[in-house]
């Protein structure tokens, strides 16, 4: 990693994806076709690796699979500071995978920060999303200069939520005591086991209204032949509708964008991964299991009380 050290070791890596591809190509060939057609084979990519030389342009793929808290921006801005220091800002280009229904708003916030990065730089970003970019999720994806979705992407969800249960009631059936304590009117809003006020409520409301102002004001600067009015009711479209409302550029997979700019492209896919430690290595069994467990289960108890909280502000759509 470069600026910020992780909690486990993760290295970056980074695959050819013509290599890829082509090696894949020769397998099939070398099984199915003729001697003739083997030849034809080599010709064209001969001929294709000529073209991708003459082009000289290369493209960069970065993947992101956002939870609530966002935790993936610490891979993502880690492999945007590697792109912005090797990379020719102006002609090569980067593709984001994106799925995500959103989630924390300092989250999301920072994720979307690191793309601002490569547009503030001049990298052309295009970002495809093939199931789903609400709410955070969006507010990354319309910093792209082009958005690509999958007929049946869900998109959009231009909105604010924040939930929190109230244990108030019960507690005084048990005779419990609830003490707070606060310096500043406005400290805290509501409670998960305080009587929450009127004025409390009023208040936690009129955060909610600013935060989606922001959110809104967010879309229209990188997307500005949205009408975000029509479409910051926290609602979400599928593909083919949220192209009618100009929530995305192109109806297509990620799989068949990719696919279009090989012939004429180096692609190359970013990615970071968890180094294996000595129990996987040696490959044990239980190792592999209780890492894989510990983080899961720390991850939905974080969730839980991210949502329970009363102080989170959430960037995500809760049907989804």
């Amino acid at each position: 990693m470069l600026f910020h050290t992780p909690k486990l070791p993760a290295e970056i890596r980074i695959s050819h994806l013509n290599a890829r591809l082509n090696e894949q190509r020769k397998k099939v060939a070398h099984t199915t076709a003729s001697k003739f057609e083997l030849l034809q084979l080599t010709q064209q990519l001969s001929k294709e690796a000529r073209l991708r030389k003459k082009n000289n342009q290369k493209i960069y793929v970065l993947d992101f699979k956002g939870d609530t808290a966002a935790s993936a921006v610490e891979s993502l801005r880690e492999e945007i500071t590697l792109i912005l220091a090797t990379a020719k800002a102006g002609h090569d280009r980067v593709v984001v995978r994106l799925e995500s229904p959103g989630g924390m708003v300092h989250g999301y916030g920072l994720a979307a920060a690191q793309l601002v990065r490569l547009r503030d730089a001049g990298f052309n970003l295009t970002i495809c999303v093939d199931k789903v970019a609400a709410s955070g999720g969006y507010m990354m994806a319309c910093i792209a200069n082009e958005i690509v979705s999958a007929p049946f992407a869900v998109v959009g969800s231009i909105g604010v939520v924040a939930q929190v249960p109230n244990f108030n009631r019960l507690l005084k059936e048990k005779h419990i005591d609830f003490e707070l304590y606060t310096a500043g009117e406005f400290k805290r809003t509501v409670t998960m086991f305080g009587e929450n006020t009127a004025e409390g409520k009023a208040k936690f409301e009129e955060e909610l209204q600013q935060t989606h102002e922001l959110f809104k004001h967010f879309v229209e600067k990188y997307r500005p032949q949205l009408n975000v009015e029509k479409v910051a009711t926290g609602e979400h479209w599928y593909g083919k509708d949220a192209l009618a409302l100009n929530l995305v550029d192109k109806l297509q997979t990620s799989d068949e964008y990719l696919l279009g700019l090989l012939a004429q492209h180096d692609v190359y896919v970013i990615d970071t991964r968890r180094k294996p430690t000595l129990g996987e290595k040696l490959g044990l069994q239980a190792a592999q299991m209780a890492d894989g467990l510990v983080p899961a289960v720390v991850n939905k108890v974080m969730e839980t009380l991210s949502k329970a909280s009363a102080n989170v502000i959430q960037l995500r759509d809760p049907k989804l």
